[in-house]
């Protein structure tokens, strides 16, 4: 199924429109910052058209129609993990290290040996925290990376695994991750920041770093000159002013820095874990989602839609509702969402067919580094 990009003058004709949501549209359509009552309001009265409407028009006077894609791939170092969050089918306890998986130095480092030759631009680092692999283990695996491929671009470590190596190291946070970028690590991915409030994040990851020190990391990064991306645990046991007082927190650190480069909600998937109990999100209720976050992150320019853990069709969709990148062709390389039961179970999607993807709703494919400098434009009128 395809989705054509709501038309705003259309939606705004509407009569039954609430005088607040027309209010909030001409806020949009001036470029004026929207308040947090705004943003909540948004998710209590917002309509999935009039809402893809706002979106589709941000994202368009952003981007004129380009969607961006890069080539990357994962390394996953282990699963086991010495947190317990609630939501998490991923990670095993390290009493139960046995279940799970650790890789060896030599194995992550085959893992880059094998893309020797492709143009892939982007290995991006994450997994369990692993009392073990510490500090300097990691270093030397950035440093040997960086001698064995020097133009390829380092991201690396949530900051609930930064959190616990460099304490463990007994560093200050500026000296451990100055020592990682030494390293060679040149930026940062958003996970690990599920939702910033204490009401929920006491419930659903009460013993890992909290929404501050979260926050606090990705800010000494963005001042050592490292980018990083921001995301949203939703569809779980969170409210709509969570969501809000979450990407308001986000907002405001990236007025301070400019350090992110992207949003990047993430859809909770109930298989395999703690929180099994719990319903999942309608597509509707995902795609609203992603609307209001174009519409409110008013300084985020990109907006990311992970679509090995959405699946396919339904990232697609996301494309008429404010998102601008697909993320990458991924090849294959990550499990964090497939045992969570995500739609994508060998999450691998080739060039063609992500720019497929993007040229069948009409908008054009866009190959980029891990900064979003364009690599190539995959066709200057998509149709």
């Amino acid at each position: 199924m395809i989705v054509k990009p709501f038309n705003l003058s259309e939606v705004l004709r509407q009569s039954h429109l609430d005088n607040s949501l027309l209010i909030i549209a001409d806020k949009v359509q001036n470029q004026e910052r929207l308040s947090e009552e705004e943003g909540v309001l948004l998710f209590e009265k917002g309509e999935l058209g009039f809402l893809g409407a706002l979106a589709n028009y941000v994202a368009d006077r952003l981007h004129h129609g380009k969607v961006y894609f890069n080539r990357n791939f994962h390394i996953e170092p282990t699963n086991v993990c010495v947190f317990t969050c609630n939501f998490c089918s991923y990670s095993r306890q390290y009493k139960h290290r046995d279940d799970g998986w650790e890789l060896g130095m030599e194995q992550m480092l085959d893992i880059v040996r094998k893309y020797d030759g492709q143009p892939v631009t982007e290995v991006h680092i994450v997994g369990g925290v692993h009392p073990k692999m510490n500090l300097e283990f990691f270093c030397e695996l950035l440093s040997k990376i960086r001698a064995h491929r020097p133009g390829l671009h380092i991201k690396g470590f949530t900051a609930v695994e930064l959190d616990y190596m460099i304490r463990k190291a007994k560093l200050s946070l500026e000296d451990g991750m100055q020592k990682l970028k030494e390293a060679g690590l040149q930026s940062l991915p958003g996970g690990g920041a599920e939702i910033f409030h204490p009401d929920v994040r006491n419930v659903i990851c009460a013993d890992k770093v909290d929404g501050t020190g979260w926050l606090r990391i990705h800010e000494i990064a963005h001042n050592l000159g490292m980018h990083s991306n921001a995301t949203m645990l939703y569809g779980h046991i969170e409210k709509y002013e969570h969501r809000i007082d979450h990407m308001s927190r986000l907002r405001q650190l990236q007025d301070k820095t400019g350090g992110f480069n992207c949003f990047i909600p993430l859809k909770f998937r109930n298989g395999d874990n703690d929180m099994s109990h719990i319903t999942e999100s309608t597509i509707v209720e995902d795609l609203r989602l992603y609307a209001i976050s174009r519409i409110f992150m008013d300084n985020f320019r990109n907006l990311k839609a992970y679509w090995p853990m959405l699946g396919r069709q339904t990232a697609q969709l996301t494309l008429a509702f404010g998102v601008n990148d697909l993320d990458g062709t991924i090849d294959d390389t990550t499990k964090i969402y497939s045992m969570a039961g995500a739609e994508e179970q060998s999450p691998s999607l080739s060039t063609e067919e992500l720019c497929d993807m993007i040229d069948a709703v009409g908008r054009i494919p866009v190959e980029r580094d891990t900064l979003y400098n364009e690599i190539k434009v995959y066709s200057e009128v998509a149709g």
